[in-house]
This record gives C-alpha cells, sequence and structure tokens, in this order.
C-alpha cells in the first residue's frame, strides 16, 4: 500500500486486477476496510452521485465511442439496483491517462503488455480518516482483444462484463468467493461457474454471462449504498465459525434461499470467527461453510496467513429463518478439520 498526502488529507491507494486464470493479490473481502481507531470503517463514496470521465482511445474492434458505450451500459447496470441509492454522472471524454490523486475518476484502455494476466484494473484514493473514497481510476488493459459485440466474439474478452466487475471494486467492493474453477495443466485456473460478477477470474474469451449482476453482487452493492426500501425489506445472519471450539478465520459462508435459490455469501473475518450476511431477502435459508480453495487465498485477503483453509466443507444444522428488517440469533457453524 502506498500513502500520500492529498488535499483531503492522509489517504491511502490501493489496485486490484481482474484476471485470466490467476489471481493478484489485492486488499479486502466483499466490502473494503479500512482501520479507524479499534473500528472496522467500510470504504465509500459519500458524496454522489460519483462523477466519472472515459478516456478517448479505442483499440483494434473497439472504438473510444464504444468504449463510452460499454462503460456506460455496466454503470447503468449498478444503478439500476433498485435497493441501492448509488448513482454516477457522465463528466465527459479526457485525452489524459488515469494518473492517481489528480481528483479525476477516469476509465480508458492502458497497454500493459507485462501485466499478461491482468484484463483490468482499479486503483483508488481513500481517506485513512473516514475511510471515504476519494478517487478511483480504471484502466482496460490493451494487450488483450476486446469486444463489445451484442453476442461476444470468439477470442475477444467482453468488455461490458470487466467493465462490471471493475466498477464493483471503483464501489468499494471486494471479490466474491461464489465459483468454481479447475487448475489448467499449463497453469492457472479455468471457471466453470460464477455466482457473482465479483469472482475474481474472468470466463474465458467470447463469454458475455458476467454482463448482469448476481444476488452477491447485489447484496454488497446494496449493503454499501441501501435505502429506505431495502433497510424495511432485507434481513442477516451473524454467527461464527469453530473448528474443535476454536475460531476460524475467513472461512466462506454462503446463505442459500431455498425458495429463490440466490446465493449470498460472506467470510468470518472477527477474531473470534465472528461473520455477518446481510441484505438477504426474508425466507428460509440453508448456510454452508467452505474454505477458499477455488481461487487464491490472497484474492480475498491481505493477511493470507491467518486463514485457515485446512477443514471439510459444512453445513449448519438447522434451517435459518431470516426475517424482513430483522436478523437471526447469533449462529455457530462447526467444521471439522481435513
Amino acid at each position: 500500500m502506498i500513502a500520500r498526502k492529498t488535499l483531503r488529507g492522509l489517504a491511502a491507494w490501493l489496485a486490484l486486477a481482474y484476471t485470466v486464470g490467476v489471481v493478484s493479490p489485492v486488499e479486502g473481502y466483499l466490502k473494503f476496510g479500512t482501520r479507524i481507531g479499534d473500528r472496522i470503517v467500510s470504504l465509500r463514496w459519500n458524496r454522489i452521485p460519483v462523477r466519472y470521465v472515459v478516456g478517448d482511445l479505442g483499440v483494434v474492434g473497439v472504438s473510444a465511442d464504444q468504449l463510452q458505450g460499454a462503460v456506460d451500459r455496466a454503470f447503468r447496470t449498478w444503478e439500476a439496483l433498485e435497493t441501492s441509492d448509488i448513482r454516477f454522472e457522465f463528466a465527459g471524454v479526457t485525452s489524459a491517462a488515469a494518473v492517481q490523486g489528480d481528483g479525476v475518476s477516469t476509465l480508458g484502455f492502458t497497454n500493459r503488455p507485462d501485466l499478461d494476466r491482468v484484463l483490468g484494473q482499479t486503483s483508488f484514493f481513500i481517506d485513512t480518516r473516514s475511510g471515504e473514497i476519494l478517487e478511483a481510476d480504471i484502466f482496460f488493459n490493451s494487450a488483450f482483444q476486446w469486444s463489445v459485440a451484442p453476442g461476444g466474439e470468439p477470442d475477444r474478452f467482453d468488455l461490458e462484463s470487466v467493465a462490471l466487475h471493475e466498477i464493483g471494486h471503483l464501489l468499494g467492493l471486494g471479490h466474491s468467493a461464489i465459483g468454481e474453477t479447475e487448475l489448467r495443466p499449463e497453469g492457472g485456473r479455468r471457471v466453470l461457474a460464477a455466482g457473482a460478477v465479483m469472482f475474481p477470474i474472468a470466463f474465458t474469451a467470447g463469454n458475455i454471462s458476467a454482463r448482469e449482476l448476481k444476488p452477491d453482487d447485489m447484496a454488497g452493492a446494496s449493503d454499501l449504498y441501501p435505502n429506505g426500501a431495502l433497510r424495511g425489506r432485507t434481513g442477516s445472519m451473524s454467527g461464527r465459525v469453530t473448528k474443535n471450539g476454536g475460531a476460524v478465520f475467513g472461512a466462506h459462508v454462503i446463505a442459500f434461499n431455498l425458495q429463490t435459490a440466490a446465493l449470498v455469501a460472506g467470510f468470518s473475518v472477527e477474531s473470534d470467527g465472528g461473520f455477518t450476511v446481510g441484505s438477504l431477502d426474508p425466507g428460509v435459508y440453508i448456510v454452508r461453510v467452505e474454505p477458499i480453495d477455488d481461487a487464491s487465498v490472497e484474492s480475498f485477503f491481505s493477511d493470507a496467513a491467518r486463514v485457515d483453509v485446512d477443514f471439510l466443507v459444512s453445513y449448519y444444522e438447522r434451517l435459518v429463518i431470516v426475517p424482513g428488517g430483522g436478523g437471526t440469533d447469533r449462529l455457530e457453524v462447526k467444521v471439522t478439520g481435513k
């Protein structure tokens, strides 16, 4: 992490990468946070709408106008969430490169052949006194072949899908672990299924399925930027994950809605193995706990050494009823070592 002075005070610079087959280290999990005294505060924009500009450079197969169109569609997808008050404002086109710390949130193409696994990257400044996001910049790596075709194109990555993922980071969301991969013989991983746009590894070229938000993405954004409808309608569950009576840090906790089949997840991130899964529709849930094994641990936690992956997939012993506008009793999910 790099820190520097800004006009608003002390700010920190963070960078997050969306990759092909492998995952680069990032800070955070589901929501990013910064420590203020003895509290962890979620990172978010306080000044709404979030203003952004788009670069005026295109690449082979994608013109500057098409870049702007794909980015705009991705922003509108996040903005369309009925349970979130996040809003964006297009502030024009720029010929300037994305420069951290200039006070302008810029999205555009940058040629980075040295980052041969990175499709896109989000960098942003935060005020470490408050957790407010001050600026965010996103680049799409023009070393790859890109497409904006409605149905996708073979051997080209879908720009709108990657933009949707990166804008999730811009909002303050980290990576979701709802997904399934397999190891490639030549190294890295191939995505078999992803239950969230914020899964850290991209589908193969030509795939456009990540243009639509999934329940886990929606829950994360709505938790960060809730509106009145969300507060009264949704609920949450909380508890702790234990193994042999001790706390399990970094376990992936998934809530499965029996009626809608929606998957919303979180992680046990407290010293006692505590977790909270919020923005849940009222209903009956199955709770599953699993180790992080479909992407590198560093994709979710900067303090990876603390994360326990040495346990078997486990389920809470009873169905869990989540009330609207409230929370559950504190659950204890016990797991068994491998």
